[in-house]
């Protein structure tokens, strides 16, 4: 049992012999699953741990663990039936709030032990920057008054390095123009309520990543999708969205966008913000993979943000992805008099980011620890991806046809077969011992076709991801078809 799952493993293993026991009896005692399942002791007292949060087991020092006695059933809690009524209640002429985190969860959620994970979006143990973050850590937390309260907007040498980062050192942007936020989703969030009024349309890619559609519909405004292609958002119908629906706001991005690692056109990337100042509208630049370019990609395309004197884009920006998901630590850059409302609703939501995470994030890309990090990501995902592409070709099933990888961020869009229930595929490949993304959750309105998204960051190596395939394949409908 891997000691960096082994814990959620273990509680995972334990919960389902419960049923073995009966309310009130004894558990194997601590010494005993030591033994059996070859965990420390610690593996096992955290295990444990988690099953009593969950009110499955109660743990009594000296004496053990017991399973718990069946919670209470019936109404003597009270009845809640009346929140379905307040909560669906919306005011007239409003677009309703959806508060739907599924399609995010999906590739939140850890797979069943033993399954290959082909589905998250974040790197795996081996290629977090864990060390480099411990120190960091350890050393902002002894840093004189870094347990302060910091500048709402946050701390200035932070905000600097990330417009130096953003504007490539140029200059366009400074300190003043940046707001730290606490990761990508934080920023999208801010951005979305300071920028789309209840009840508005707002642009997005289709298909793009779920958590936009998530915030969109959670702040109660409405998602009108704009197709993407090989080259990124097409801005012939993104003029025809703007003029039809009315939005002021499209985001969107640019660089290996999410799900299909589309990098949007020179030219397009012109059209796009042309279209946008013509509509008087703002642009909300995701630039979620900057730091994800695999070490044979060719060299990016500056951000969106570096390109615009005049405000219209709002660029968002991340080390979660780079790092770890649990060091959320990202960045807003404005221009204008959106700066302030952006700043404004994010002390009204969070007040801050806290300040030994932000004195962490600076000691960390401030080292010489952090670009040898960055190229060994950059190393481990090229070789990923060939894993990927090579176990794609072998044995490719008929009708499925593998689409060129993209040579930057996580993820790879596999087109299905006309037809193809992407649900069930997914269902009956997690029975296989694989987990992968539908591709319904990626779409704001009806699909043009059934997809998949697969990852290639959160499987521990690329003979993970080829047996991640293999069980992909050996569970599609008709089984394993032709290469």
């Amino acid at each position: 049992m891997k000691q960096s799952s082994s814990e959620g493993e273990l509680a995972a293993l334990l919960r389902g012999e419960l049923h073995r026991y009966s309310a009130g009896e004894k558990l194997p005692s601590s010494r005993a699953l030591v033994e059996r399942f070859r965990v420390s002791p610690v593996t096992v007292t955290r295990a444990l741990a988690a099953l009593a949060a969950e009110g499955l087991v109660v743990t009594r020092p000296g004496a053990g663990a017991f399973r718990a006695q069946p919670r209470a059933t019936g109404r003597s809690t009270g009845d809640t039936s009346w929140q379905q009524v307040t909560l669906s209640a919306e005011l007239s002429g409003e677009v309703p709030r959806t508060v739907e985190a599924g399609g995010v969860l999906a590739t939140l959620a850890a797979p069943p032990p033993g399954a290959v994970e082909l589905s998250g979006g974040y790197l795996p143990d081996g290629l977090r920057a864990e060390r480099a973050l411990a120190a960091a850590l350890a050393r902002a937390g002894r840093r004189p008054g870094a347990w302060d309260r910091p500048p709402v907007e946050g701390l200035t040498d932070l905000r600097a390095w990330f417009a130096r980062e953003i504007d490539g050192g140029t200059g366009t942007l400074t300190a003043a123009d940046v707001l730290v936020t606490a990761g990508g989703q934080s920023a999208i969030t801010t951005a979305l309520r300071a920028l789309a009024p209840p009840g508005s349309p707002v642009l997005v890619e289709s298909p793009t990543y779920p958590g936009i559609l998530a915030v969109a519909r959670a702040s109660g405004v409405r998602p009108v999708p704009v197709p993407v292609d090989g080259e990124g958002i097409r801005p012939d119908l993104l003029e025809r969205a703007f003029s039809a629906s009315g939005a002021r706001v499209l985001i969107c991005q640019p660089l290996h966008q999410n799900p299909t690692g589309a990098v949007l056109a020179p030219e397009r990337r012109r059209a796009v913000l042309a279209v946008a100042r013509a509509a008087g509208a703002f642009v909300v630049e995701d630039d979620y993979a900057r730091m994800l370019a695999h070490e044979d990609a060719p060299p990016a395309p500056p951000p969106m943000a570096a390109d615009d004197p005049d405000g219209t884009v709002v660029h968002i920006r991340s080390l979660t992805k780079a790092t770890s998901p649990s060091f959320r630590v990202g960045a807003i850059a404005a221009r204008g008099p959106v700066a302030e409302r952006l700043r404004a609703i994010q002390t009204v939501e969070s007040f801050f980011v806290a300040r030994p995470l932000q004195e962490a994030a600076l000691d960390l890309v401030g080292g010489p620890a952090w670009p040898r990090h960055l190229r060994t990501v950059a190393r481990e995902l090229r070789l990923r991806r060939e894993a990927m592409g090579a176990a794609l070709a072998t044995g490719t099933p008929q009708g499925v046809t593998v689409p060129p990888l993209p040579r930057g961020g996580f993820h790879v869009w596999l087109p299905l077969p006309d037809g193809t229930d992407e649900t069930a595929l997914a269902a009956a490949a997690l029975g296989a011992g694989v987990s992968v993304a539908p591709g319904r959750p990626y779409f704001a309105a009806e699909p043009p076709a059934p997809f998949l998204r697969l990852g290639i960051a959160s499987a521990t190596g690329p003979r993970e991801i080829a047996e991640g395939v293999r069980r992909l394949y050996a569970s599609w409908p008709g089984g394993r078809a032709h290469s």
